[in-house]
């Protein structure tokens, strides 16, 4: 009996509690002094603003990208070229808005590390290469853009060198985006890249402002951060939104699926940090990168600091009224950005472990006391679970494993009471993304 024993054991823990030691291990094996030391690098370019020099080899955004795709680079020579690193670019033509005054290439910088099972199956973590001052179209004056955005830049490259020690069935993809300040212009082409290549996203982490701890409201916190995510997906049929009129989803699109994962996740491994879910797609009035995106239709989020200040975003250098203003290196948190990078980087992780999330999940139950669920068998999964929460709740709050089957009607669960969902889970106890019912079962 204790072989069997021992089997139980095993997988009541990895299924159940979720309990993967290595991620424990990938929160520890994240530096700040990395981060800081890549960050420095970044800021001492002068300006990386997306129209700046792309000649020099010591100032603007040319020498910023080469150096960024260096880093990658390096980290590829050091787990055996795992990493494919190349540049992905678009021309944008003068006009294209008010912060294009000319023709310029906004050149993106991706490392792709490829999944032993699902190569074209992928999981994206961007930074922003890109900075500014207060002049949009200021691109010869130093913007040192340190937290906003070399912070989130700086934690992308981190979380390759950590996790490209490991093997994961899903790709990921570090993300360097430019372009970001002048109408997400980055984040637009590589989106569309994307597309063209037939690819499949699992879901997209842009981190914009990482490193700041300490808000323009006087709240300092190195534990707090923001997820940031949309309620459903702009490209949603009049068919799906009719639908969602009558049996509910206002807020369980595909990217508010992902932000619930990173919050569960992170209160798993990281209970000392407080993820906040935001119910909105960016900031009031602001735009991110995980928009472009959004746009096309693949989940996106936005991982970023909750006390802002303002002082520091994008504004000239300088002190007034003994107030000093401008987004300098002073003005990091590395210890923070280090727990956010973390925070990515076991998301990256689990996901990339995990089984795909079914493709179709059915409900019915209609004036009967109990919810009925029906679902596509996934490749790969050792079993399913069952999400259900009252209709108010932001999170998953109950669930309940079924094995392997792809039929199940929880007894006693009305139905219009709750929202439900189904996540597949993989050998290793890690699981998909929750899938909110996408057809009615009859």
């Amino acid at each position: 009996m204790r072989p069997l024993l021992a089997i139980f054991l095993f997988v009541s823990t990895s299924v159940f509690a979720q309990l993967d030691p290595r991620l424990y291990d990938i929160i520890k094996d994240v530096s700040a002094a990395r981060i800081e030391k890549d960050v420095t690098t970044l800021v001492n370019f002068g300006t990386r603003h997306s129209l700046s020099d792309t000649v020099s080899a010591t100032r603007g955004i040319g020498a910023a990208r080469r150096w960024i795709k260096g880093s990658f680079e390096a980290v590829s020579k050091d787990c055996d070229n795992c990493l494919e690193v190349i540049y992905q670019k678009n021309l944008v033509a003068k006009g294209e808005n008010n912060r294009i005054p000319s023709d310029v290439w906004i050149v993106n910088v991706a490392a792709i590390q490829r999944g032993t099972k699902y190569p074209n199956r992928f999981i994206i973590m961007s930074g922003d290469i890109d900075s500014r001052i207060s002049d949009p179209n200021d691109f010869t004056h130093d913007s040192p853009g340190a937290n906003d955005n070399a912070s989130g830049m700086a934690g992308t490259l981190e979380a390759a060198r950590v996790l490209s020690q490991y093997k994961f069935q899903n790709s990921i993809i570090y993300l360097g985006l430019s372009g970001e300040e002048q109408g997400l212009l980055g984040g637009k082409g590589f989106a569309n890249y994307v597309k063209e290549k037939g690819w499949e996203i699992i879901g997209v982490f842009n981190n914009d402002m990482i490193g700041n701890s300490s808000g323009v409201d006087g709240v300092i916190s190195n534990r707090d951060f923001r997820i940031f995510s949309e309620p459903v997906p702009p490209t949603e049929t009049e068919e799906e939104r009719m639908a969602r009129r009558f049996y509910g989803g206002e807020v369980d699109g595909i990217s508010r699926q992902l932000a619930r994962y990173v919050y569960t996740n992170t209160q798993t491994y990281m209970p000392e940090m407080n993820p906040m879910l935001i119910y909105r797609l960016d900031r009031f009035g602001r735009g991110g990168h995980h928009r472009p995106f959004n746009d096309v239709g693949f989940a996106g989020i936005r991982i970023m600091e909750a006390h802002e200040n303002y002082n520091h975003q994008h504004q000239d250098v300088r002190t007034e009224d003994g107030i000093e203003y401008g987004d300098k290196l002073a003005f990091v948190d590395f210890g923070y950005a280090k727990k956010l990078t973390a925070v990515n980087a076991i998301n990256l992780a689990s996901l990339a472990w995990s089984p795909p999330a079914p493709k179709h999940v059915a409900i019915g139950g209609i004036v009967e006391p109990a919810a009925r669920l029906k679902w596509d068998p996934v490749e790969g999964a050792i079993g399913y679970k069952i999400y259900w929460r009252d209709t108010t709740s932001p999170t998953w709050d109950h669930s309940r494993y079924v094995g392997l089957q792809t039929d199940f009607t929880l007894e006693g669960i009305v139905v219009d009471n709750y929202f439900f969902g189904v996540a597949a889970i993989g050998p290793e106890g890690h699981e998909s993304v929750v899938v909110f019912p996408n057809k009615i079962k009859r």
